[in-house]
């Protein structure tokens, strides 16, 4: 096996840990191609698996929250990236033999030679109102891509009034339907039978510059609310403990048994709306949060009206932060519906997919 996540964030490496354990359970040797964090979170997890440092694209993400435009320039530097990939995904190839490859929203990581699976679940980007031609623009571009592979797994469920997706997970292309499974959610962390006991569970992450700036704006804030709290860095490059007040503490980074232990615990969880965190979210049955999506990243900012219009969980911009007041106004929200969990939605994708390449 050939697993590649994309390194934008944790998200993507933390959505695969379930898939990558499932494989290993069932005695297959994984090989792990990624680079930076997320290379670094695979490797604590899974010492026993081989990995390669295979860079990705550059980030294209702003200091401001004037995204698009930033991206659009980007885009002949992802096309170089892209083609890079290809290359260098070659030279992987011709060094060893691989039966299966998966690669978690990396465009270039497939072969015509090799059964590949693609994961997202994004079968359609969202764009501000005004640029729907964009979005509809998405949906061929993304066929194009989905055509280079076997399958398209989409974690989350199907389209209907459980997809905590929305509109991201649902293509009018035949070319991406065909392709898709839609395995359910699919997250590394899991229920415990543990007292919550934890008032606030402040979670930062995604890519740099924006995660900084959360973490800035939090430690500036979280003393004020009362109870225990604990704050997540998500920097696994670094081993820090700062201890606020007697109340608050600060981690740059736990590994994800703790984590998960942590989120167990939690009354409230406060963090971005990526889509991993709220599979997370989802998995513990959680029912009061405070989501607050990254300036100009234009799925967490549909994700969290999406969430906010279905009466589900509250969201704020990082702009107009008033923790007390947002996170009591937060109280009044129903949670996400109950669905089925990662440990049965992992083993079906394994034996109702994977299977069928590999055993």
């Amino acid at each position: 096996m050939l697993f590649s996540p994309l390194n934008w964030g944790l998200g993507h490496a933390s959505r695969d840990i379930p898939i990558i354990r499932e494989l290993l359970a069932r005695g297959h040797d994984v090989t792990v191609a990624s680079s930076g964090n997320a290379l670094e979170l695979l490797r604590k997890e899974f010492p026993e698996c081989r990995f390669i440092v295979f860079e990705d694209y550059p980030v294209p993400y702003s200091s401001t929250r004037f995204f698009l435009p930033k991206f659009t320039a980007y885009l002949p530097i992802m096309m170089k990236a892209l083609a890079d990939e290809r290359r260098n995904l070659a030279h992987i190839l011709s060094r060893d033999r691989y039966d299966l490859i998966i690669s978690d929203n990396r465009m270039g990581v497939y072969s015509k030679d090799i059964p590949s699976f693609f994961i997202t679940h994004q079968l359609r980007f969202s764009v501000p109102f005004f640029m729907w031609p964009v979005e509809l623009t998405t949906l061929y571009v993304n066929g194009y891509f989905h055509k280079k592979f076997t399958g398209v797994i989409v974690p989350d469920n199907p389209p209907g009034p459980n997809a905590i997706s929305g509109k991201l997970s649902r293509s009018s292309f035949r070319v991406t339907n065909v392709r898709a499974f839609y395995s359910g959610i699919l997250c590394s962390t899991k229920k415990m039978d543990v007292r919550e006991d934890l008032d606030y569970l402040v979670i930062i992450s995604g890519p740099e510059p924006q995660r900084t700036k959360l973490e800035e704006i939090m430690l500036s804030c979280i003393t004020e609310l009362p109870g225990e709290k604990v704050v997540l860095l998500g920097s696994p490059r670094k081993n820090s403990f700062i201890q606020l007040d007697e109340s608050t503490r600060v981690y740059s980074y736990v590994p994800t048994d703790v984590k998960v232990e942590l989120m167990n615990r939690a009354r409230f969880v406060i963090s971005r709306s990526g889509y991993t965190t709220m599979m997370e979210i989802a998995e513990l049955g959680k029912k009061h949060g405070l989501f607050i999506p990254t300036p100009g990243q234009t799925e967490q900012e549909y994700l969290s009206r999406f969430y906010r219009k279905r009466g589900w969980f509250l969201s704020r911009s990082q702009y107009r932060l008033d923790l007390l007041r947002d996170v009591e106004m937060a109280m009044e929200y129903s949670g996400f519906p109950d669905m089925p969990k990662t440990e049965e939605n992992v083993r079906n994708l394994y034996e109702n997919l994977l299977a069928q390449y590999l055993e």
